[in-house]
């Protein structure tokens, strides 16, 4: 099944995590991981990677040595990743974001270096969506970073409300358009 058809099912059978009908475009991967420090940034976790988009393109340009924690709640996603990731350096995690410091523990690794998430915060409870970016920002390292994308500006405020820096970029070549945060822990 092609990955555009996996996701328009994916979206119609659960929108409360999936937030869109198709896969992020190439556009959208280069705008989230331009602020990407990739040599020095040896513990990356990814949240709601879908089919892997972003995925592929951190593993592709992360150290030898760096590790990737991705976590994927639908199971048809996480069945994918499984099929189609087999790069070492990746631990594929079919659990909550809101869990990211119990698997650093679990797999022995301080705290990340940079969180990529593709969660459509807005679909979520506001509890635990607040949980998931405290859980996130708890998680960095001093410099770290968490990179966001929506498809509005609405998650502003609650970004700006726990990280000490927010920038935004807008990647019009995606369908649909959409916002990048990119978040500093200081």
């Amino acid at each position: 099944m092609s990955k555009k058809r996996s996701f328009i099912q994916q979206f119609w059978k659960d929108r409360k995590t999936v937030g869109s009908v198709r896969p992020s475009s190439r556009f959208l991967a280069d705008k989230m991981l331009q602020n990407i420090d990739f040599t020095n940034s040896k513990i990356i976790v990814e949240l709601g990677p879908g089919t892997g988009v972003f995925t592929h393109k951190i593993l592709e340009k992360m150290a030898p040595d760096a590790k990737l924690l991705v976590f994927e709640l639908n199971q048809n996603f996480i069945r994918t990743l499984r099929r189609k990731i087999k790069d070492k350096r990746a631990i594929l995690i079919h659990d909550s974001a809101e869990k990211i410091q119990e698997y650093l523990t679990k797999y022995d690794l301080n705290s990340a270096d940079v969180v990529v998430s593709s969660l459509p915060l807005f679909n979520f409870p506001q509890e635990l969506r607040e949980s998931i970016i405290t859980a996130s920002h708890k998680t960095l390292k001093k410099d770290g970073k968490y990179i966001q994308f929506q498809y509005s500006t609405q998650a502003k405020k609650l970004l700006e409300s726990t990280f000490d820096k927010v920038t935004i970029a807008f990647t019009p070549l995606n369908f649909p358009p959409a916002f990048v945060y990119t978040c500093t822990k200081q």
